[in-house]
């Protein structure tokens, strides 16, 4: 089955905007591919190692790869710790990609552990990949366990891309999708205006740039966009 072709940021209503998308900036992850996939799907991005950019945003985007350690530590030591949990309290969405869905738990055991954003409940922990080969890298079906405006127009066992060995252990209500590789996992996550993804979705073709022209709409309707 074929996937819709994206809507624009803002196709949703005449008298929308297009968002303004700020990709926080924290030294671990390749952003630009973020920021051209979110341009091409009609929103106003920016990339910023800057707090106080991130609290004027209609929208916000945590991305990233490599340790969990060391990614909570820069993001703590440029604040955007707090600037999320404001931006989140106002009412602004926020997707986390990758390493940035991690980020939003309340923990990991990479490399000896270490404290998370604790905006989702759970445990981030290696894969249970049942001999496969860790990393998982490449393409995986995802089923969407509820709907959600961030997977609308997106048919229920749609591949994305994925490069990841850790994923967390998120409850079934915070529980958008799920992808298996060895084991089943969560790969998407959904609580309020949080959002995260575990897959790429700047590297998942079509349905990867609907899903973040879903994100861009979210930010474009959202009560601080307005």
């Amino acid at each position: 089955m074929s996937n819709p072709a994206p809507n624009r940021a803002g196709s949703g209503s005449g008298a929308e905007q297009p968002a303004r998308v700020v990709i926080l900036d924290y030294g671990m992850g390749n952003l630009r591919s973020v920021e051209k996939a979110l341009e091409h799907v009609g929103a106003t991005a920016e990339v910023t190692s800057d707090p106080e950019i991130a609290r004027v945003a209609d929208g916000l985007v945590l991305p990233g790869v490599g340790a969990f350690p060391r990614a909570i530590e820069r993001i703590r030591e440029l604040g955007f710790d707090a600037a999320i949990a404001e931006r989140l309290d106002a009412g602004v969405p926020v997707l986390g990609i990758c390493l940035g869905l991690q980020l939003l738990f309340d923990s990991s055991t990479e490399l000896g552990g270490a404290d998370g954003l604790g905006l989702l409940g759970g445990e981030v922990a290696e894969l249970r990949a049942d001999g496969l080969k860790v990393p998982h890298i490449g393409w995986a079906p995802v089923r969407w366990e509820q709907p959600s405006p961030l997977t609308d127009g997106i048919a229920d066992e749609t591949p994305f891309y994925f490069v990841h060995s850790f994923t967390p252990r998120a409850t079934p209500d915070q529980t958008l999708g799920s992808a298996e590789y060895g084991e089943r996992f969560a790969c998407a996550a959904q609580s309020g205006s949080l959002y995260g993804v575990q897959f790429h979705p700047e590297k998942s073709s079509t349905a990867g740039l609907r899903l973040l022209a879903n994100f861009a709409g979210i930010c474009a309707r959202a009560p601080a966009a307005a």
